[in-house]
Formats: structure tokens, sequence, C-alpha cells
């Protein structure tokens, strides 16, 4: 054996390395993400009664399917258009079209699997592979999708300053604080991890690739002001939903009593330890309810009303998404049923001749 090979068996790989430190977003993190998502899923189920979940399904009626239909119609149509800016300001191609059943498969992928963030991932992929530049497709969905989460923090932090203190009360602004507290701590170890992966000179042309297609997708007229006007929409949709969830749980408080409770439910949603949105949700917004004295068993109810009539949102995408798995087995069938063609033509004329 010489040098090389003995060097080269003694080495551990880096990537072996690595992988065997874990990270919080690391590969063992994939799993321990959804579990302890669904940790938290099965202590409010034990905490509280079943009835606070019985009544959510005795609650959805017609009425509040077609709402939750036309409100994730409109928040589809508005999240796409801000994705269409975003891809578009970086230089890549989308039809319109294709981003609105591109974003609502995603959104039904993400309330159907674990963490909440896969049918964004595989719309980023789709789309980058569909554009030629599948980094670049990454970044305009992580662009967007960042867009919507600081709005979502922005109107938090507004509605906690605008509001009456008397009307929050002292527990629902330490509730709103720890959880923001929780999801600016996630991002900047995320952001970190992240970073960390990139060294030297192509951790640096990494960066400065991300902060050019940031300022051309944001951060210009053409889509600065669209792509604020759309996550704002989209925002709106979404709150819209979780009133439409908490007036049918039977919840008589007034709109700006509810607001910041449905911005609290979001922002839980947006932490990425979840169950396809379930978990954290249903804790916080448990949690907030009984701070804002609207009991906590009502707060379960109306946040499972809320995903409930968010899965009723997110079925179109269930359409588009068997619609083109159809359409894939087609084309592969149709390519098949013409190669037989093809070869039954050449044998054909190989006879003749």
């Amino acid at each position: 054996m010489n040098e090389r090979e003995a060097a080269g068996t003694s080495a551990p790989a880096p990537e072996s390395e690595g992988a065997s430190r874990g990270h919080l977003f690391g590969p063992r993190a994939r799993w321990a993400r959804p579990f302890l998502g669904l940790s938290v899923l099965v202590a409010v189920v034990w905490w509280y009664p079943l009835e606070a979940f019985t009544d959510a399904f005795g609650v959805v009626n017609a009425s509040t399917v077609f709402a939750a239909l036309g409100i994730g119609l409109a928040t589809t149509l508005t999240s796409a258009a801000r994705w269409l800016l975003v891809a578009r300001g970086v230089g890549l191609r989308l039809p319109w079209v294709r981003a609105v059943g591109d974003y609502y498969r995603a959104v039904f992928l993400n309330a159907v699997l674990p963490v909440g963030v896969l049918g964004d991932v595989h719309r980023a992929l789709s789309h980058g592979r569909y554009a030629g530049d599948v980094p670049r497709g990454v970044r305009a969905v992580v662009l967007e999708r960042m867009v919507g989460q600081v709005v979502l923090a922005a109107t938090g932090a507004a509605l906690l300053f605008a509001l009456p203190t008397a009307l929050l009360g002292p527990g629902l602004l330490t509730i709103a604080t720890s959880l923001g507290v929780v999801v600016l701590a996630m991002t900047v170890i995320g952001v970190g991890w992240m970073l960390g992966r990139r060294r030297g000179a192509r951790w640096w042309r990494a960066l400065s690739t991300t902060v050019q297609d940031a300022r051309a997708g944001l951060c210009t007229m053409a889509t600065g002001p669209g792509v604020l006007l759309s996550s704002v929409a989209a925002l709106a949709g979404h709150v819209t939903l979780f009133l439409v969830a908490a007036r049918a749980a039977g919840v008589t408080a007034p709109t700006p009593a509810l607001l910041p409770l449905a911005v609290l439910a979001l922002v839980a949603m947006s932490v990425p330890a979840n169950i396809g949105g379930w978990g954290p949700r249903e804790a916080v917004t448990a949690l907030a309810f009984g701070a804002a004295g609207l009991g906590s068993v009502v707060g379960v109810t109306v946040s499972v009303v809320y995903g409930l009539l968010a899965l009723v949102a997110a079925l179109p995408g269930g359409v588009v998404l068997l619609w083109r798995l159809l359409g894939v087995q087609g084309r592969q069938v149709s390519g098949e049923g013409l190669g037989q063609v093809r070869q039954k033509v050449a044998s054909l004329g190989g006879r003749g001749t």
C-alpha cells in the first residue's frame, strides 16, 4: 500500500464527518423537526378535551367550505403574482399559468407533508429545471417566501404596538414576544448554518449572488411595489380565513381583538417544526386565546377549524398535482407508442429491401 492509499484510508471524508455530527438544519433535523411538531400536537391533543377537536369538525359546513375555496383562490393568485415578479426580476422565465399551478401544488404539498415547506422546495427545484437555472430558481422562491415572512412579522409588531395594552393583555404580549424570539433565533441559526457550509471565495460568491438577486427581484421599481402589495394581500387572505374559522367556531369577540391572535397563529405556522402546519399553531393559539380571556379550549377549536379550512383551500393543488402526473404518464405512453410504430415501420422497410 502506497502513501496515497494509506492517507485515503485513514482520513475521514468531510461529507461523512459533517453528516455524523449533525446540525439543527442538517440531515438528522429532517426527522427531528417533524417529530418535534408531532410531539407538540400530541401534547395538545392529550391536554385538552376531545370536544375541542370534535366541535371543529361539526362547524365546517358548505358555506365555510366555499368561503375557504374562494379565499384560497385569491390568496394563491396573489402569492403566485409575487413569485412571478421575483422570478422575472432575477431573469427567469415563468408563465402566469405555470406560476399559479405550481403555487397551488406547493400549497397542497405543504398541507399534507411534514415540516410544511416541502411543497416550496419542490416548486423551487421544478421551476429551476424548467428555467434552466436551478440555483437561481431556488433563490427566487426563498426570496419570495422571505418577503411574506417579513410582512407577517412587521404586521404582528405593528399590531402589538398599535393596539391598546388593555385589549391585548400582558399575557398575550409575553406570548408574542417569546414566539418572536424563537422564530428569530431559528432564522439566525438557519442562516448561520447555510453560510457556514460555504467558506472562502465560494461563500463570498454565493453571498454576492444572493444580494444581487435580492436587489433585482425585490428592490426595483418594477418589482418592489408589486411584491409588497401582493404580500400584504396574501396576508390579508390568511387572516380573513382565520376570522372565518373563528366566527364558525362561535367566537363573538370584536375583530380588532382577533387580529393579533390570527397573526400569532400564522407566525406559529411558520416555525419549521410542524406536520403540514399542525402542532405549534394549535399550542400557540390555545395559549393566545387563554391569555386574551377567550378560553384556551376555544383557541384549540378555532385553530383546528382553520387547519381544516386551509386544507380545503389547498385541495385544488391536489387536482393540479394529479393532472400533471396523468399528463406526464400520458406523454410517456404516447412516446412509447410512437417508438413502437417507428420500430414497426423500420422493420417493414427492412423486409421490403
